[in-house]
């Protein structure tokens, strides 16, 4: 007991260290960009001042989307997708399966419940011991049910769904932008170094490393927004990409595709004017969704 306990503890301590890696690369780009570049490197000051701002800008937007993604908690099913006391007494002494399946099928009609497990059977966490909504999926890394989970990402250290998905793309968004404006404004005085137009010292290593991290960054970013890009539009998430939702009628990847507008305002919500900031907009409560056959 006290040995699993030791380990899940070093689990958690070691589970930061990809938010830290992010951490620290982000304070050297802080400090090679703002004291080494422009500050020791670039001697136009309305240049220098203009970059300043800019940079500011996009530092803070993902410096605020970083902290939303990693600090915002995991939505859960509410009370009522929880056995009650009797239901759950009733359901352990049931030793036939089948008859255990009816009793969920009982529990469930009063649920806007519509998916199924693949055997057809009302999804059910024993760990949990709660009925699980539409969309919802067990994280074994957070021991717990999360509302229209999306996958569990180490470079937050959170489980990305319901709660906080519009924060984790905004993050990758403002992340992108950062390295766009970076490599852009980094790219002339990269090109000086390179050729030895300007002096050697400390600000050519910072400039130039600076310049192949943001590269580096920016390519990878490109590939994973485009792809929750993707996926914000058909209204899936990474888990039903991989493996379409069952409905009683079959399996149907586009089963809560409900239109490209639509599909965009469940996750940003109706007010355009919010859509890039931070703020919580999202549509519903995370435990029904609009269904295809709806529409």
């Amino acid at each position: 007991m006290a040995l699993s306990r030791g380990l899940r503890c070093c689990a958690r301590v070691f589970s930061w260290i990809p938010v830290l890696i992010i951490t620290s690369v982000v304070l050297w780009s802080y400090y090679a960009y703002v004291f080494e570049l422009c500050l020791f490197t670039i001697s136009n000051t309305l240049e220098k001042v203009a970059y300043l701002l800019v940079f500011h800008v996009c530092f803070v937007m993902f410096s605020w989307t970083y902290w939303k993604a990693i600090f915002t908690p995991p939505a859960s099913p509410c009370k009522k997708f929880q056995l009650s006391y009797s239901d759950k007494e009733r359901y352990e002494m049931e030793e036939r399966p089948d008859a255990q399946k009816q009793i969920l099928v009982d529990i469930a009609k009063s649920l806007p419940i519509f998916t199924r497990a693949t055997s057809g059977a009302i999804r059910f966490c024993d760990r949990c011991q709660v009925l699980k909504p539409d969309r919802s999926h067990h994280c074994s890394v957070c021991e717990m049910c999360v509302l229209k989970m999306d996958h569990h990402c180490p470079w937050v250290n959170n489980c990305v769904g319901f709660s906080n998905y519009k924060f984790f793309l905004l993050f990758l968004s403002y992340s992108m932008v950062y390295c766009v404006f970076i490599s852009a404004s980094v790219f002339r005085y990269f090109i000086n170094f390179w050729v030895g137009d300007l002096p050697n010292g400390p600000a050519k290593f910072h400039v130039l490393f600076l310049m192949f991290v943001a590269l580096m960054f920016l390519v990878s970013l490109m590939f994973l927004l485009g792809y929750h890009c993707w996926l914000v539009v058909q209204n899936r998430s990474t888990l039903e990409a991989f493996s379409a939702p069952v409905f009683p009628t079959g399996p149907d990847r586009n089963g809560f595709n409900v239109g490209i507008r639509r599909n965009l305002q469940q996750v940003f919500g109706e007010n355009k004017r919010l859509w890039f900031l931070p703020i919580c907009t999202s549509q519903g409560d995370g435990h029904y969704f609009p269904l295809t056959m709806d529409i």
